[in-house]
């Protein structure tokens, strides 16, 4: 039996599984925690993978491993392969001023025929022009940038700082595949090539950057060091398409920290609006994709604020009515990314003495959430992207009330994947293609689905409410 060990190293946690390459059949897997913040030492990344591949029973009988990993977050490293400053993650919004910065100089249409994305503070450029304009000194130090997947495949090859890894710094090892490339802001999703022209004006110069490996290929064969292989790795919504098996008509939407509804496509989708990013897949196709800030969060607040547990919150909000008898939640607790409002702050709107209650206030949380991850389902929808059923993941999706209120938001059938790590198994699944030479065929099961029920009601009176605001 030839094992594979999947990866996802995401902003809270690292997750490792480790599955029979032929079957996909879950083994083993482990699990430990993430520090808190935006702003995070990726040694901390490094020690959270190695504690979780110990929880997993470690890799001594596995043949091939796949890291995927959040996207955006800023890596930067030294000739001497040191880490020069926190990585700044995606969720980090300092680095508004510096997309807009971007797009001035270069211009939406440019940047969107260029990258297939209009820059927003979450992209790895807006970050490094960042520290350009703010910390001149470790801007100067820059030798190589690389997203969190790439460095941990990196180290986990045994690369590393001088004097302290087996293999030493050799920055030019450092690895990425196409879709974790595609969420910089400095790659062609459509060619396969980093943009030079983009790194003169980030940066004056173009540092080492990592080499794009193919769906497939090794990353990292197996060495002195490892006896396992390790593959190209991908960014963590590739990796749970991947994972997922979604194919063309098939949406995810995915209820984590962020929000976030992709789809993948063979073709690429150019959206000038800097609604839709047009990433690459993990398969070699595009994963055009819109990403909310407020998710789960909001969820968490709500449940937090009326002392109930998420399902308590759910069985609330299934006392309600559809539209929350006017009660609508504004969920940018945390700014905004679509829209690209950074600043925003969240809001309840429409509320009376007669609707203020439990039930409309844990439904219209629900809603509110789900409303803004509808706004870009329809965006996709404009720019030809089929829905034939929707894939509703992430923590939040096995509640029954999201599950139901989803089908009436989005107005399609919603269907529910057995609770999995979908990032860490499309990265298992990738170091089995590796392994093999084929994609792996594995089956997927699903715990549930509910019928499309339209409630267009729900979306108009949200769009009212941010119109009043002067966010829509």
């Amino acid at each position: 039996m030839s094992l594979v060990a999947g990866v996802d190293s995401s902003t809270q946690s690292c997750k490792v599984v480790i599955r029979d390459a032929q079957t996909g059949s879950l083994l083993r897997s482990g699990r430990a925690a993430h520090p808190n913040g935006t702003e995070v030492d990726a040694n901390a990344w490094f020690v959270a993978l190695l504690d979780a591949i110990e929880a997993a029973g470690g890799l001594d009988d596995v043949d091939a491993v796949s890291i995927g990993g959040q996207q955006h977050g800023m890596v930067l490293l030294d000739s001497a392969g040191r880490l020069i400053r926190k990585a700044l993650l995606w969720n980090d919004t300092r680095s508004a001023s510096t997309a807009q910065e971007l797009i001035d100089h270069f211009g939406a249409q440019k940047l969107v025929e260029l990258t297939g994305s209009v820059p927003v503070a979450s992209f790895t450029s807006t970050k490094v022009l960042w520290v350009l304009r703010n910390e001149p000194e470790i801007a100067a130090q820059i030798a190589a940038v690389c997203l969190p997947h790439d460095w941990l495949s990196w180290r986990l090859a045994g690369y590393g700082p001088e004097g302290e890894s087996p293999l030493g710094p050799d920055l030019s090892k450092l690895a990425t595949d196409a879709s974790d490339a595609s969420g910089t802001g400095y790659f062609n999703p459509v060619t396969g090539n980093y943009l030079d022209e983009i790194w003169e004006f980030i940066l004056g110069r173009v540092p080492v950057l990592p080499e794009v490996i193919k769906p497939g290929e090794w990353a990292f064969a197996s060495n002195d060091k490892n006896s396992f292989g390790i593959a190209c790795g991908a960014g963590d919504n590739a990796a749970a398409a991947l994972g997922l098996g979604a194919d063309v008509g098939d949406v995810v939407v995915s209820l984590g920290t962020s929000g976030t509804v992709f789809a993948v496509t063979d073709r690429a989708v150019v959206d000038s609006t800097a609604t839709v990013a047009g990433f690459a897949s993990a398969s070699g196709s595009f994963l055009p994709l819109v990403c909310t800030l407020n998710a789960a969060r909001v969820m968490d607040s709500f449940a937090g604020l009326l002392e109930v547990s998420h399902n308590a919150l759910g069985d609330l909000a299934l006392q309600a009515q559809p539209g929350s008898a006017g009660v609508v939640v504004v969920p940018y607790f945390e700014g905004e990314r679509t829209p690209n409002l950074p600043d925003a702050t969240g809001a309840i709107t429409g509320l009376t003495l007669a609707n203020n209650t439990r039930p409309n206030l844990s439904r219209a949380a629900i809603e509110g959430m789900l409303c803004g991850l509808a706004d870009g389902f329809a965006v996709l929808a404009e720019h030809g992207v089929a829905c034939n059923r929707i894939l509703l993941i992430g923590g939040a999706s096995a509640n029954p009330a999201v599950q139901a209120i989803a089908a009436q938001v989005f107005g399609v059938e919603i269907v529910v994947p057995d609770a999995g790590e979908y990032v860490a198994d499309g990265a298992a699944r990738q170091a089995a293609h590796a392994l093999t030479g084929k994609p792996a065929n594995w089956n997927i099961e699903m715990q549930g689905q509910v019928a499309a029920q339209g409630h267009p009601e729900i979306l108009k009176q949200y769009h009212a409410a941010l119109t009043a605001m002067q966010l829509r």
